[in-house]
């Protein structure tokens, strides 16, 4: 078995109540992957949740499968994907397992795993648990079975762990910061490790009812933010996902500072510091004005797949700590095990404090070249717009008439039916342009 059935780039994900995201399904998921963590000595895991209403749902069959492979479940209850991999380490549990679909809608859900090491789950052990799946569900013996408990600490270890990663000779005294929590796991963290660190907190998205998780509020939905930060003539703004592994963040002035942005910040700070260990990994989304800004530094770039997974690949094989996508993912492997929006930002803060800038002023030397991205659904997730003739024709076309001018991506979704069109050129016209007649050509292929 070479090619993942269920595994995709980030875990398995899909619509409640359908052929994965299901209690049958996920109980099976939990019993497989119990079977083969503890055919490596495991007898123990961890699980935490964000605060979708399925959640409770899913976390009950887990909990089920793997209790019934003989495993012990430590319950985080709802807390951010990177806490979980923190914790799954601090708690030397062998695993630790997350139920989230992270910037999705309340109504998908979706479960990953991390290793021992705080990173996701080799392939090899991946694919394992796929073949087990196709076993049935043999039970332990009764005596043999695995107990649960839940671990009422883990807010207040994860909001000391956030705040240790700040510098301790400076203080968010006199600073006030707006902070998006999404309605997502973040609600009960995030403001906190803020507030501890002496700012001034306004905070938005902290209400989570089960089925307002991203809507209109976080990183994926940036106005809410944008607003607050206006409105409350507040220094900056912090817009984490519904999982708190992405941040975007708004300067004083109201402008979005998007991943890129923030990658520059910290891979150029870590310079200053002498804590860089390398180069920046980014992937095929990252915006050439990234590439650009970090040449003319001398640091060294280099481009992976998209998805944070491949990221973490190319840096781990290169020895290099930070690198991360566009889309808010920030990879700092001298802070954090995987992907975390509060340490992120944390770190762009302490560069502030220390060059005594605003945030606005604070990325100079990166210039934005205009990039355009449509995102075009098609109605069977088993279709490849990218196979059409159609599409390849005016692709080619599109970098035959741009050349150096311009690039051109596309890539399927690897969590939704979405065709992700993008075009980057040095005139925003020029973007523009081939990008919606290359989202046209898509849209009537599919």
């Amino acid at each position: 078995m070479t090619k993942r059935k269920y595994f995709g780039t980030d875990g398995i994900r899909g619509k409640v109540g359908e052929s994965t995201i299901n209690p049958e399904f996920v109980t099976k998921l939990g019993y497989a992957a119990g079977k083969v963590l503890a055919g490596q000595g495991t007898n123990k895991v961890l699980i935490g949740k964000d605060t979708r209403i399925s959640g409770y749902m899913l976390e009950s069959a887990l909990e089920a499968g793997l209790s019934a492979a003989g495993i012990n479940i430590g319950l985080l209850g709802p807390m951010p994907t990177p806490a979980i991999a923190y914790l799954t380490k601090t708690f030397r549990s062998e695993a630790g397992i997350v139920i989230s679909a992270s910037h999705n809608p309340y109504y998908d859900n979706g479960i990953k795993f991390f290793s021992s090491t705080g990173h996701k789950l080799d392939d090899n052990i991946e694919l394992a648990i796929e073949a087990q799946l196709e076993k049935p569900i043999v039970c332990v013996e009764s005596d043999k079975l695995g107990k649960a408990t839940r671990i009422n600490d883990a807010a207040g270890r994860y909001i000391e762990y956030c705040k240790g990663t700040f510098p301790s000779d400076l203080s968010l005294k006199g600073l006030k910061i707006v902070v998006d929590c999404a309605h997502g796991a973040t609600y009960h963290i995030a403001p906190d490790v803020l507030a501890e660190l002496g700012a001034d907190v306004i905070e938005i998205g902290t209400s989570p009812n089960g089925t307002n998780i991203n809507h209109q509020v976080g990183a994926t939905s940036m106005r809410a933010t944008v607003e607050a930060v206006k409105e409350h003539k507040a220094d900056l703004g912090f817009a984490l996902d519904g999982d708190g592994d992405r941040i975007m963040m708004v300067d004083e002035k109201g402008n979005v500072i998007d991943g890129d942005e923030i990658i520059f910040i910290i891979a150029r700070e870590a310079m200053k510091n002498g804590q860089l260990q390398g180069g920046v990994v980014g992937t095929k989304m990252s915006n050439l004005g990234m590439e650009v800004a970090l040449e003319k530094l001398g640091i060294p770039f280099a481009r992976a797949d998209v998805g944070d997974r491949y990221v973490m690949e190319m840096l781990l094989a290169k020895g290099w700590k930070i690198g991360g996508e566009n889309s808010g993912h920030v990879l700092n492997l001298n802070l954090a095990p995987t992907g975390d929006g509060i340490v992120a930002g944390l770190q762009v803060i302490a560069a502030m404090l220390r060059a005594q800038m605003k945030l606005s002023a604070l990325n100079s030397g990166f210039t934005r070249f205009p990039q355009r991205l449509i995102n075009v659904k098609f109605s069977n997730p088993n279709e490849n717009p990218l196979e059409s003739d159609e599409v390849k024709a005016i692709v080619k076309k599109a970098e035959d008439e741009m050349g150096d001018a311009g690039r051109v991506l596309l890539r399927k979704s690897g969590t939704e039916p979405l065709l992700r069109v993008m075009v980057e050129a040095i005139d925003k016209g020029l973007s523009d342009f081939w990008a919606e007649k290359i989202a046209d050509v898509v849209k009537k292929s599919s």
